[in-house]
Order: C-alpha cells, then sequence, then structure tokens
C-alpha cells in the first residue's frame, strides 16, 4: 500500500499551472492539477487512454471538442483520450482537479511541472 497527502499535492504558482504525481503505476498515472486564477492547460489529447478529472477546489471551464463545459467542484468527468481538451480557471479562487490517465501514452506523462 502506498499512501499520499492531497494538501501535498496542492501548490499553487504564479508563473504556470502546477501538476503534481501521485502515483505512478504502469500504465496509469495520478495527479492534480492547480491553477489560480486565470491559468490554463493548453489544448490536447492523451491518445490511447482514458482521461478521469475530479474538481477538488474551485471553478472553471472544460472545452472539449470545441464545447465549453463548467466545471465545480465535486464534478466528476471522463474524457476519450483521442479528444481534444483544454481547462481554464475562470474563477476567482484557486482550483485543483485530481486527474487519472489509464495506460499513459510515455513516461513524461507522469513527471512534475
Amino acid at each position: 500500500m502506498e499512501k499520499n497527502m492531497l494538501g501535498s499535492l496542492q501548490e499553487y504558482q504564479e508563473a504556470r499551472f502546477t501538476k503534481r504525481v501521485a502515483f505512478q503505476k504502469g500504465e496509469s498515472v495520478v495527479f492534480v492539477l492547480n491553477f489560480m486564477p486565470g491559468q490554463q492547460l493548453p489544448a490536447h489529447q492523451h491518445p490511447g487512454t482514458h482521461v478521469f478529472i475530479l474538481a477538488l477546489e474551485g471553478t472553471g471551464t472544460v472545452t472539449a471538442d470545441g464545447t465549453a463545459y463548467e466545471l465545480r467542484k465535486g464534478d466528476i468527468i471522463h474524457l476519450e483520450g483521442d479528444e481534444t481538451f483544454a481547462y481554464v480557471n475562470d474563477g476567482q479562487e484557486n482550483a485543483s482537479l485530481y486527474v487519472i490517465l489509464t495506460k499513459t501514452p510515455g513516461p513524461e506523462y507522469a513527471q512534475n511541472v
């Protein structure tokens, strides 16, 4: 068994959003993305994976294949890896997203940024 503390993964920086890896096992990775107001995750894909996102804190907008969806604390979404998606914290408070990627496409996806 492994244990991690959510608080240690919620780190915010003014320069850019942060990504803190909680676990990386086999072809899956679990991490937390942290955004200050106005910060965003650019549009991208994760081919060959499934993406599961739980909004831990704050509010924002996920755009998936050109359609915008509000994401609030407690919301859970699933994205297919070939869907192009982006996120922006368009709220007034910090936002954190708990992300699970299955079948991680490459080792670079399991690194802190």
